[in-house]
């Protein structure tokens, strides 16, 4: 065994690069196998790279199954790579057994806060604000959207692999008093704030059926309709009524592209007769 051999931290930035391309290889036998033990490469060669048994041993290990949400596999990336130090330092005297069994451990909770955090939160937050530009010509919106997205991200691999590497198993504490589910509730609540906003600001229908018409004193035309009518009840009700049908449909398990397709049918032939317009 190589005896007191330390982690540099070119390797680990060469793991940070090198996780970047985690999904390229997605098979729907082992999904991210291949591509985490292509990020965990420079580690292990620097560790075994005397000993070709064990290198050959650690290189199965880490082909097996393994799937998270590829930006939070930071500090699962960082704590297998403590791992891998210790074992080949042949402190603690660690099993390839445990080193697996982390690995499966860690990858469903940080699966569970990828999802609200990052297509939850961040990406509709800068959606909306690249989104917001693009649309009155400004070509600023997407090169922020384009940025600010893979600032965050690069970011959150980088600190989660030094955070995973420096807690080594102590980073299970962490998810035993919870902090990863608090994470995930305000990910989620912070979401679906944003989502229904976006609701309101992205979403305009309008439904001009004439529902009666007068004349002013003033012998102005006065024309009610039924949008008008909806406007005094409730601003962006029928938006509001038209989500909460598609999570219904979606709850129902009907394929969003059916939904979106049928709405795209709606909008077309409720435009020709003249009962919907935007």
């Amino acid at each position: 065994m190589n005896k007191n051999i330390k982690i540099q931290k070119k390797d680990i930035i060469k793991v940070l690069l090198r996780s970047t391309f985690l999904q390229g290889s997605w098979n729907f036998e082992r999904m991210q196998g291949l591509g985490f033990c292509f990020s965990i490469l420079p580690i292990i060669k620097r560790l075994y790279n005397n000993n070709i048994n064990e290198r050959n041993k650690a290189l199965k290990r880490h082909l097996e199954f393994f799937n998270t949400h590829p930006y939070m596999i930071g500090p699962i990336l960082g704590i297998i790579i403590a791992m891998e130090e210790k074992k080949s330092n042949n402190l603690n005297k660690i099993k390839s057994s445990s080193i697996n069994n982390i690995k499966i451990g860690l990858m469903g909770p940080l699966a569970g806060i990828g999802d609200p955090i990052f297509w939850g939160t961040i990406r509709p937050i800068l959606s909306a604000l690249g989104a917001g530009l693009a649309i009155k010509g400004n070509i600023i919106g997407p090169i922020i959207f384009f940025f600010s997205f893979n600032i965050i991200r690069l970011s959150t691999l980088y600190y989660g692999i030094h955070y995973g590497y420096n807690k080594g198993l102590n980073i299970l504490k962490d998810i035993n008093n919870n902090i990863l589910k608090k994470i995930t509730e305000g990910s989620s609540i912070l979401g679906l704030f944003v989502m229904g906003a976006l609701v309101n600001k992205w979403t305009k229908i309008n439904i001009p059926i004439i529902i009666s018409k007068y004349i002013k004193p003033n012998n102005i035309l006065n024309i009610i309709t039924t949008q008008d009518i909806f406007n005094q009840l409730l601003p962006g009700l029928i938006p509001l009524i038209l989500t909460l049908i598609c999570m219904w449909m979606l709850k129902q398990k009907i394929n969003p592209l059916t939904i979106i397709i049928s709405l795209f049918i709606i909008s077309i032939i409720g435009n020709n007769l003249g009962i919907i317009t935007n």
